[in-house]
């Protein structure tokens, strides 16, 4: 059974916690009409490089035809930059942070900068367009999947659609007004419909275990620039989980079912160009290394102990890795889980009715 994220947000009383969402301007120049042009931008003309993000040089295995997919787009209950994006991100030092221990935030490290972000705050904004060590970059999340990703930008930056698709996020870039469900990285809207996003990992863990880690640090503040309580989740709560994350129930239909596993069962996947492949995380993080195949190609995945979380690799050879007490051994060293000598496909977390969806049969490794 599906309700819709208006019927959810009534019964659990947040409807006017999250609509304070609608009442607030974009905080930046999204604007524009609601539906995209699907071969072009506003204008119908092509849009100069300079205000189109950068993309990938391969294009990522999608499950489903664009077209099928941008056929299912549905209105997530708000209108376009009715969840406004932050754009003007403020970061204080780890120390000030008025965080939990298990608090769930998202972290990045690029260049030896090390930054969180609280999923408390991304709840209500969903995207954070950033500059981490001088490069432009968008975090997302999106709540109704559990997924949180990072994409370069470049000289745009990207909002909230207000639209769904598989439950996903659905952003538009404000050079092309092209539209990018966040799992696929792909457009499948607008002017640049079929080109792939660069993405980098975020890594979905704890505050105790990030700040353990990286105590250098710094936090996503709630200096926003609007006013939300950060400290209500209209959906329910991470720590301890309860409300839509702990309910079986999707608040829109999913492009495909598969009751392989509970739909809000966390996955570690993975998509490349010829496929794409899911771990079930907790199991992974008991038995610490895990393999798979995309399209007869052996990938491994082991655990991060420390952040409660994985990495994936190509392993084309299938030489042989395995758990020791200080890492994972291959080939004779010893290795952190995310510096093993192969090569890494990008992995996130996500509910299983979500990689399902999008990836219709794909293998779930348990």
């Amino acid at each position: 059974m599906t309700m819709t994220r208006r019927d959810w947000l009534r019964a659990t009383g947040a409807l006017g916690v999250v609509g304070l969402a609608g009442c607030s301007g974009s905080g930046g120049s999204g604007g524009g009409a609601d539906q995209p042009n699907r071969t072009g931008g506003e204008t119908g003309q092509s849009t100069s490089a300079a205000r189109r993000p950068p993309t990938a040089d391969r294009s990522l295995y999608l499950g489903h035809d664009i077209e099928h997919v941008s056929d299912n787009i549905v209105s997530g209950g708000v209108p376009k930059d009715g969840i406004p994006a932050i754009d003007d991100p403020k970061f204080g030092p780890a120390s000030a942070a008025p965080l939990d221990p298990g608090d769930p935030v998202f972290g990045v490290v690029r260049d030896g900068k090390a930054k969180a972000y609280p999923q408390r705050i991304l709840v209500y904004h969903e995207v954070v367009n950033d500059t981490i060590a001088g490069d432009p970059v968008a975090v997302t999340y999106c709540p109704l999947t559990g997924t949180a990703q990072g994409f370069d930008r470049g000289p745009v930056e990207f909002g909230v659609s207000g639209r769904l698709v598989n439950s996903n996020l659905t952003m538009y870039d404000r050079g092309t007004d092209s539209w990018w469900p966040q799992v696929l990285a792909t457009a499948v809207r607008g002017e640049m419909q079929g080109a792939t996003l660069r993405e980098f990992r975020v890594v979905w863990t704890t505050w105790e275990a990030w700040q353990t880690e990286h105590p250098d640090t710094v936090v996503l503040t709630e200096d926003t620039g609007f006013q939300r309580r950060y400290g209500t989740d209209p959906y329910g709560s991470y720590n301890p989980k309860r409300g839509y994350y702990a309910s079986a129930q999707t608040l829109f239909a999913p492009l495909e079912s598969d009751d392989r596993v509970d739909p809000k069962r966390v996955v570690l996947g993975t998509r490349t160009t010829e496929g794409a492949l899911t771990f079930d995380k907790e199991t992974l993080l008991t038995d610490r290394v895990r393999t798979g195949d995309i399209g007869g190609t052996q990938y491994v995945a082991v655990a991060d102990d420390a952040l409660s979380t994985g990495y994936v690799y190509a392993n084309p050879e299938s030489v042989s890795v395995n758990a020791v007490e200080d890492g994972y051994r291959v080939g004779g060293e010893t290795y952190p889980a995310d510096s093993l000598p192969l090569e890494r496909s990008l992995a996130f977390d996500g509910m299983w009715f979500a990689w399902a969806g999008f990836y219709p049969g794909v293998d779930y490794v348990r």
